[in-house]
């Protein structure tokens, strides 16, 4: 799949219902990866994440970290790909046109 547009930040109002929505480990393992950063070893990673399960506790709310945040993509481009025999794969492109889509079938 392919996917084009424009992207923009969502608000933290925007993001923390979702942060919210995600499972309690979720939430911690977002404070304790700041994601594709360089840590030294696994067990940094684990001792991040046990010392935030003592920090926040079962039954105490998480909070949504400050760089944590999701993303609004408006798409304008989608493209499908359905494996086929011998690369004759279907592929489909929805490309918005104003207010409408247009397909196309594209040749593998």
């Amino acid at each position: 799949m392919i996917i084009q547009g424009a992207v923009s930040p969502l608000s933290e109002q925007e993001s923390e219902p979702y942060f919210h929505s995600r499972p309690r480990g979720s939430q911690l393992g977002a404070w304790a990866s700041r994601q594709s950063s360089v840590i030294g070893s696994r067990a940094v990673l684990d001792e991040r994440y046990a010392a935030l399960e003592q920090r926040w506790p079962a039954g105490t709310t998480v909070p949504m970290p400050s760089f944590w945040g999701g993303y609004r993509l408006r798409h304008d481009v989608v493209e499908f790909w359905q494996g086929r025999a011998n690369r004759l794969h279907d592929r489909l492109r929805y490309r918005r046109q104003g207010t409408h889509w247009t397909v196309e079938r594209l040749a593998p």
